[in-house]
């Protein structure tokens, strides 16, 4: 029986709230600066939360300047184009069309559905007097868009990203939500694990940032209303936080077989070394209180890494700026980690980012990857007054330098699912 593959982290791409490429977002989140802002893509006006954490002055076409293939990409699709051809470029190594059918991609994918345009189209043509009429679709003048439909699948982007790099292998879209990105990395690794391919693709990517999305958050009465205060809002762990900011982008990683990435020559961020998932079956919003979901997803994380508590220095926490997800996290934190959670650095990059929902958990796992790269723990930043019942070891004020052998990261999503991955420093000691 031939030994478990190890899999290599060996490039990384980025487009976020805070910069549209890895090092502009991780120097900006070592910085502690924040993404967040007033709404500009759409009047936010008479909505109670006029924030969000927006992907700025992006042009898709300076990565990828395919107009013919951008036509049936989503705004959230582009986010994925230009994160994956950055992931691509920092690994040095692509598909070609003798490899393409060992290469794999696994990505969370937002809730694509209609675009709020697309709505008000059909209220314009088929409900101006209130009710449901489809025969204005049969009015010679309804601008019938034929892609739009294509555009607004959940594996839309997959169909794009894959026929644009010549993905020919193994591939799946994840929607579970917040863990979205997270459980894609982990199915990510399996596949790796199995053979079915030697290299992947693996990322997220959403953009629930329109009037539709924005209205199904504030009806929960899960995001923040700080308006006045923006860059503030996203404070998670404080005793004062009142609600998530929603936000928007992608992220990929270049994941391949360890001894082909050594034998290549290749820059080997981390390694993605355990994947751990669970099912909470409480509440379609809220973790149970004793964190009960996300003990069984860390505690396979580790498992599956080969790690002990005490190996762990850093975790990316899911840390929303809920009140009950903080907390049931943080209860979670606390039961894993024993007596190493005094040791233990925690720290929320949502606190610059926002939440990019399908795309937060690949994101964050980038984060990390980074975080090991440079031994510095990225600031949780906004933390002024502390939650008793969020007694963790936050990285306050400013970015930690520290060795990091091992870090978690951890996705925690609505309807239960829970995502934590496990990512070890590539000069660790592995044990056989």
């Amino acid at each position: 029986m031939s030994p478990r593959r190890r899999v290599a982290i060996t490039g990384i791409g980025l487009v976020t709230p805070v910069g549209n490429d890895a090092p502009t977002t991780w120097a900006n989140l070592l910085a502690g600066r924040s993404g967040v802002a007033h709404i500009r893509g759409f009047d936010a006006s008479g909505f109670p939360s006029r924030i969000g954490g927006e992907v700025k002055d992006f042009d898709a076409t300076a990565m990828i300047p395919d107009r013919k293939l951008l036509k049936f990409a989503s705004r959230a699709n582009r986010f994925a184009l230009a994160a994956a051809e950055e992931a691509l470029r920092d690994a040095g190594i692509r598909p070609a069309p003798a490899t393409g059918h060992r290469w794999g991609f696994s990505a969370g994918a937002g809730m694509m559905g209609m675009t709020f345009d697309e709505v008000e189209l059909v209220h314009t043509y088929c409900g101006t007097n209130g009710e449901f009429n489809p025969d204005g679709f049969l009015d010679n003048h309804f601008p019938a868009d034929p892609v739009a439909f294509c555009r607004s699948q959940t594996n839309s982007g997959l169909a794009v990203l894959t026929r644009h790099f010549g993905i020919q292998g193994y591939a799946t879209a994840v929607h579970t939500a917040c863990a979205s990105g997270g459980q894609a990395l982990g199915t990510a690794l399996k596949v790796m694990r199995r053979r079915q391919a030697d290299f992947v693709l693996a990322g997220g990517y959403d953009s629930m940032l329109n009037p539709i999305g924005l209205s199904a958050f504030c009806l929960l009465g899960a995001l923040s209303t700080d308006n006045e205060t923006p860059e503030r809002a996203s404070r998670p762990f404080d005793a004062t936080r009142n609600g998530f900011v929603l936000a928007e982008g992608a992220g990929f990683l270049v994941l391949e077989d360890w001894e082909a990435a050594r034998n290549r020559g290749a820059h080997i961020y981390a390694e993605l070394a355990g994947d751990g998932n669970s099912l909470s079956s409480y509440r379609i919003t809220d973790s149970h209180p004793s964190g009960d979901g996300p003990i069984q997803a860390m505690r396979q994380a580790l498992a599956d890494a080969g790690l002990k508590p005490e190996d762990v220095d850093y975790v990316n926490a899911h840390g929303t700026s809920t009140l009950m997800n903080d907390r049931s996290e943080c209860a979670a934190l606390r039961a894993v980690m024993g007596s190493h959670i005094e040791k233990l650095a925690v720290s929320s990059t949502k606190s610059c980012m926002g939440h990019l929902i399908a795309a937060a958990g690949a994101v964050e796992a980038a984060v990390c990857a980074l975080a090991i790269r440079d031994g510095i723990a990225p600031v949780s930043a906004n933390h002024v007054r502390p939650d008793p019942d969020c007694n963790v070891n936050l990285v306050r004020e400013q970015s930690k330098p520290m060795p990091i052998r091992a870090a978690l990261s951890n996705s925690l999503g609505f309807g239960g699912s829970n995502s934590s991955l496990a990512f070890r420093h590539p000069e660790a000691v592995v044990n056989p």
